[in-house]
């Protein structure tokens, strides 16, 4: 007490008003302390064993032969050991750090899932997330999952591959883009690759500094559009993923939503999850033109009717439009660990208003929009003609979402609402009773959208 009434009365007030203001900041240090402790404390003890150990203990233990070395040596090595340990704790506690309390003033770090099914036009929205300067976006990374692991459909192992991407997807959305390489072929070599999938539509994969000098000796299969850049070195993607602000990252191959449930809880991640569907008669008719190959039979059987139509072929799309049908419905149910991380969005929407859907999605992400953005949808919503080929995301955007009516024969349009009935109604998509309503123009086949498809 005589301590206290020597000092200025001035002095305790402002610290008082300093442990007020700070009693945010010392329960959000405790909580950073916590999960470090918590997820570091095995990594550190399996260091400090190995530094335990003798020479001879760490040779038996590889399964090689080295030679003698001296003592000190070996110490170095231990110590270079626990010098990179250390450097990985505190490049983890900073990116817990950002979970846990942002990105100075741009807010806290969002994950951003587009998640959707080919030739629904989530390359097209895609893009909206690309041309935003603070976030890294991946364009299909789990292309290189599919093409390396075999699952057979149905059953346990369509579980089992829904597994598999999660996982990956986990460490993608942490920037650990080194996850890739146990799936790239050929394997990089010194965490290079020229084999990238779609490497070119992902802004932050060709950019600098990820952009480094190109060789002349090495092809790059999937190159950059604007610049020519040397062979994805993966080491400095992860770099360049960890100093942007914001994660995004499109996928055509996860649809079971149930299966996300971890990254939505993992604290180390904010996710936001965005599902784009399109009519399903719109998606056979683009798909029959994309991979011309794969549905021989439907075009033949549309305009010969010679070629039957396998049955498993149509219970192959029945089975699509039931997996998206569910997830849909998943997240319009708004489950505790879901609600306010899930969004439902038709392509046809946003092929009429793409900027107003667009600030719908970054607003539902907790993002701004960018000027970056804005001016990128203005020049490619309004082309005069069609982009070039079936990959384009340049259109005019308003006319292009109902051309299909008019390609597609009246009898597949049939089999399609035959089969994805269910998801049509729940996506406000109408049925066609006959080849003139299919074509008449005036005849909407869209109804309103929902404001509870946003949870």
């Amino acid at each position: 007490m005589e301590i206290r009434c020597t000092l200025p009365q001035d002095f305790w007030e402002l610290l008082h008003c300093l442990k007020m203001r700070s009693k945010y900041a010392i329960l959000l240090v405790f909580i950073i302390g916590l999960v470090i402790i918590e997820k570091e404390n095995n990594f550190i003890s399996r260091v400090s064993d190995k530094l335990k150990q003798s020479p001879q203990a760490l040779v038996e233990a590889n399964g090689t032969e080295i030679s003698p070395a001296p003592a000190e040596n070996g110490s170095l090595a231990s110590l270079q050991e626990l010098d990179a340990a250390f450097s990985q704790l505190r490049s983890r506690l900073h990116n817990v750090t950002l979970q846990l309390v942002g990105n100075g003033d741009h807010g806290p770090r969002r994950h951003v899932l587009l998640m959707a099914t080919t030739r629904t036009g989530s390359s097209f929205v895609g893009e909206f997330f690309n041309q935003q300067g603070n976030i890294f976006y991946l364009f299909e990374p789990l292309w290189h999952i599919e093409r390396t692991v075999t699952f057979e459909p149905g059953g346990a192992n369509a579980v089992g591959s829904a597994l598999v991407y999660r996982d990956v997807l986990k460490q993608l959305l942490l920037c650990d883009l080194y996850i890739l390489e146990s799936f790239i072929l050929p394997a990089p070599e010194g965490h290079l690759t020229p084999f990238m999938f779609r490497r070119g539509s992902s802004r932050s994969l060709c950019e600098e500094p990820v952009c480094t000098p190109s060789s002349k000796k090495v092809f790059e299969k999937y190159h950059c559009k604007n610049r020519r850049c040397g062979p994805l070195n993966i080491t400095l993607a992860a770099e360049a993923c960890r100093r942007k602000q914001h994660v995004a990252l499109k996928t055509v191959r996860i649809r079971q939503l149930e299966f996300l449930q971890p990254l939505v809880e993992d604290p180390r991640l904010d996710v936001r999850i965005i599902q784009l569907v399109r009519d399903p008669r719109a998606v056979l008719a683009s798909r029959i033109v994309a991979f011309s190959g794969k549905y021989e039979t439907w075009k033949k059987w549309a305009s010969e009717g010679e070629a039957p139509l396998h049955e498993e072929e149509v219970q192959r799309l029945r089975g699509n439009c039931e997996s998206i049908r569910l997830s849909a419905e998943l997240g319009l149910r708004r489950p505790p660990w879901l609600r306010g991380r899930y969004m439902l969005v038709r392509y046809e929407d946003v092929a009429r208003a793409p900027l107003q859907k667009a600030e719908e999605m970054y607003r539902f992400a907790g993002l701004p929009l960018t000027p970056q953005v804005e001016e990128w949808i203005g020049k490619n919503t309004q082309a005069p003609q069609d982009g070039n080929g079936v990959y384009s995301t340049r259109k005019n955007s308003s006319e292009q979402f109902e051309k299909w009516r008019f390609s597609i024969p009246f009898k597949l349009a049939q089999v399609v609402q035959d089969a994805c009935a269910p998801a049509m109604r729940l996506f406000g998509y109408k049925l066609a009773d006959s080849p003139t309503t299919l074509a008449n123009r005036s005849f909407s086949l869209l109804e309103e959208a929902q404001p509870s498809w946003v949870t």
